[in-house]
């Protein structure tokens, strides 16, 4: 069953991300690959991540797909203009890849080469409309394609980030764009994510769009200390920094915050599934799917 089949049937969905090698070493992807096969729904590939430049996130998911797995391919705004995105969607297409994630991109100063330039031709919601555009047979510019492309297109959304109102309005504009999944910035606010999803539920917004909660397992409290100084639209519970900071098996504990998470999560009204993003802790997905039961859901 795909990824749009289960959206479509109503199913619990469980996705997890994989950052591309900063090397030209398929083999990377084929690893991981093996270490999430038969555990979750489909798996996400960043496009350079953080602003550093990776595997190519097509390259990376079609090996994906070579081993079996679903990829959703991540396309940012931040490194193409509107005729190298359509033309990169066009390819993805041809080679059998059918999910994408449209995203503006981490800004190109908090990568390590912060002289590049940013393209920025398109927003993440404009990007939403012209893939949109693409599976109805037409280019941005309007001429007629002899194939359309078939994507099931998602977004991002961060219900963290203020104005709350603003996270909301851009969310509508996403879904009415043609997004059909959404997967969240991590989330660490309980309270704040559920006030958000309440107003998710009120105006409609998860019947036509798959919300999926994102939950980063942290392994050590000076990475969760790192974000909140660091990364903005983040709220981190300061709960987790002080188990994390207590605990003498610190990755022990990241799981369990993680899968407490999720168990929270899993009662939300209108929540669709879970988005695993293990930031180079790759090992902790099987575990948690496992203590949290979410591979008896699928």
């Amino acid at each position: 069953m795909t990824l749009r089949t289960k959206i479509e049937s109503g199913k619990f969905i469980v996705c997890a991300e994989i950052e591309p090698p900063k090397s030209s070493n398929g083999d990377v992807i084929r690893r991981k690959a093996g270490q999430l096969d038969g555990i979750v729904d489909a798996v996400n590939l960043t496009d350079n991540q953080t602003a550093i430049v990776h595997l190519s996130s097509i390259a990376a998911a079609k090996i994906l797909l070579e081993e079996g797995l679903e990829p959703i391919m991540q396309m940012t705004c931040r490194d193409r203009n509107r005729l190298g995105i359509q033309s990169d969607l066009l390819g993805a297409a041809a080679l059998g890849i059918h999910n994408v994630l449209c995203l503006t991109g981490d800004h190109q100063k908090f990568g390590d080469q912060p002289e590049a330039k940013g393209v920025f031709d398109l927003d993440s919601i404009q990007l939403v409309a012209m893939v949109d555009q693409l599976n109805k047979g037409r280019l941005l510019s309007g001429q007629e394609m002899k194939q359309a492309t078939g994507f099931l297109i998602g977004a991002a959304a961060n219900p963290f980030a203020k104005p709350f109102e603003m996270r909301l309005i851009r969310l509508h504009k996403k879904i009415q764009a043609g997004a059909r999944f959404i997967q969240t910035q991590p989330v660490f606010d309980l309270p704040l994510f559920t006030r958000w999803m309440e107003r998710v539920v009120d105006q409609g917004l998860h019947e036509n769009c798959a919300i999926l909660a994102g939950v980063m397992p942290i392994r050590t409290a000076k990475t969760i200390e790192y974000m909140r100084l660091n990364v903005s639209g983040i709220k981190i519970n300061e709960d987790h920094i002080r188990r994390l900071n207590s605990s003498s098996d610190p990755e022990s504990e990241g799981v369990s915050i993680a899968v407490e998470t999720i168990n929270t999560l899993k009662e939300i009204k209108g929540l669709r599934g879970i988005h695993l993003m293990p930031a180079r802790w790759l090992d902790s997905v099987p575990v948690i799917v496992r203590e949290a039961g979410l591979k008896s859901i699928n």
